[in-house]
C-alpha cells in the first residue's frame, strides 16, 4: 500500500527546523507500520478490524485503514462520521448514546447515505432511535452497549442485556445488531464471561448476536477472553503515546506522533520553558508523572504546564537545551492532543512531507 496517496500534503518546507512550533509531528512510517501490523493480528485472529477514528481524526489515514483491510470504521461522535461520510466512507459504526432532537435528525441524515449503526444502553434512547428510522425511511441497526468492568456507560448485567435486546427487535424501524463493550484494562476474563452468558441468553431467545464488538488499546495483543468477538475496535494505536508504553502495548519507536516545541527560556539551571503548554499537550495525567517526555533529552519530563507554557525539568541533563533548541515531547494522551490542533505534519526520517489539516478537528457534538 502506497499510503502517502491519500494525503495532499500543504508545503511547511522541508527541514524540522522550519516548522513553526508548537506542532504535532507525525512518523508515517512509524503508523505505517503500526497500521500494517495491528491489521495482520486480526487477519490472523479472525475478527473484523474496525479501527476508532477518534485518535487522529484524518480521513487519509481512515482511508488507510479500510485499504489495508479494516472492515470500518468507529466514531464517537455524529460530527465526525459526518466527516467521514463525506469521504465516502460508510461502514460506520457510532459508539454514543444519540439523544435530542438535533443529533437524531442528523443521525437520519447519516443513515440516507451510509450503512451507520449505534449503540444503546438504556430503554429510554429507542423512541429517538425509532424516529430516526423513521425520517430515513430504514430499518437502523441497534447494537447493546455492554458495561464489563470499565464502570461507564452500558448495561450493568447479561440479564438487562437480554431484556434491551428484547426492546429494541420489538421496536419498530430498529434492528438489533449484536454487543458492544469497552473492558477495564486488564480485565478481557470479566469481559468474556458477562458476554459468553449475555450471548447464551440471547441464543435461547432467537436473538443470536450477529456482531460482538470489543475494544480497546491496552489489551489489544493479548488473547485473553476474545473466543466470542467478532471485531476490534482500537484507536491509539495508529500514534501510541506515553500512557501505551507504559501500560506495555507500545514500544518508543511505536510512538509516531511527537509535538515539537521549541525551548523559550531557561530561567534556572533545573528549568527550561517550552512553548506547549495545556493546549498543546494537554492537562491529562492518566495516572503518569509528568505531561509528556523528550526522549531526546534521555526521557527528561515535562512536569507542569501553564496554558501556553511547559515546564521541562533539566536537573538531571549534563547538556542542557538552550533558547531556540527544538524539542520533541511524546504526550501522555496522544487523542486529546491531536484535537487541540488544527493542522498536523508528517515527516519521513528528518524529511517534512507537509501539512494536512485535522479534518474532525473539534467535532464533540
Amino acid at each position: 500500500m502506497d499510503i502517502l496517496r491519500h494525503f495532499r500534503f500543504e508545503d511547511v518546507g522541508r527541514r524540522v527546523e522550519d516548522l513553526e512550533t508548537p506542532v504535532p509531528v507525525i512518523d508515517i512510517d512509524a503508523v505505517e507500520r503500526n497500521l500494517t501490523r495491528w491489521q495482520a493480528r486480526c487477519d490472523k485472529a479472525g475478527f473484523a478490524n474496525r479501527p476508532h477514528i477518534k485518535t487522529h481524526k484524518l480521513v487519509p489515514l481512515a482511508l488507510a485503514q479500510m485499504e489495508l483491510g479494516a472492515r470500518g470504521i468507529t466514531v464517537q461522535k455524529l460530527g465526525e462520521a459526518e466527516v467521514m461520510a463525506d469521504a465516502g466512507i460508510t461502514d460506520i459504526l457510532l459508539t454514543f448514546n444519540v439523544v435530542g432532537r438535533h443529533k437524531l435528525e442528523r443521525l437520519a441524515a447519516l443513515m440516507q447515505r451510509t450503512e451507520i449503526k449505534v449503540v444503546a444502553d438504556n430503554p429510554d434512547v429507542l423512541e429517538g432511535l425509532a424516529h430516526a428510522a423513521a425520517l430515513a425511511g430504514r430499518d437502523l441497526t441497534v447494537l447493546v452497549e455492554c458495561d464489563t468492568g470499565a464502570a461507564r456507560n452500558g448495561v450493568q448485567s447479561p440479564q438487562a442485556a437480554l431484556v434491551l435486546a428484547q426492546a429494541i427487535d420489538a421496536t419498530p424501524g430498529l434492528s438489533f445488531g449484536g454487543l458492544m463493550t469497552l473492558p477495564k484494562n486488564g480485565a478481557r476474563g470479566q469481559m468474556a464471561a458477562f458476554l459468553e452468558e449475555a450471548q447464551t441468553g440471547l441464543g435461547k431467545t432467537g436473538l443470536p448476536p450477529a456482531t460482538v464488538s470489543t475494544g480497546g488499546t491496552p489489551d489489544m495483543w493479548s488473547d485473553e477472553g476474545l473466543a466470542a468477538v467478532t471485531e476490534y475496535r482500537s484507536g491509539t494505536y495508529i500514534y501510541n503515546d506515553r500512557m501505551q508504553m507504559a501500560l506495555g502495548s507500545a514500544a518508543p519507536d511505536d510512538c509516531a506522533l511527537s509535538v515539537l516545541a521549541t525551548v523559550v527560556s531557561t530561567p534556572t539551571e533545573n528549568r527550561a520553558m517550552i512553548d506547549a503548554g495545556s493546549k498543546a499537550l494537554t492537562s491529562d495525567l492518566v495516572g503518569l508523572e509528568g505531561y509528556g517526555e523528550v526522549r531526546s533529552l534521555s526521557g527528561a519530563l515535562v512536569y507542569g504546564l501553564s496554558e501556553e507554557h511547559g515546564f521541562l525539568d533539566t536537573s538531571k541533563l549534563n547538556s542542557k537545551p538552550k533558547v531556540g533548541d527544538l524539542l520533541r515531547v511524546t504526550p501522555n494522551h496522544v487523542c486529546p492532543a491531536v484535537n487541540l490542533f488544527d493542522k498536523v505534519v508528517f515527516v519521513r526520517g528528518d524529511e517534512v512531507l507537509g501539512a494536512v489539516r485535522v479534518d474532525a478537528r473539534g467535532l464533540v457534538t
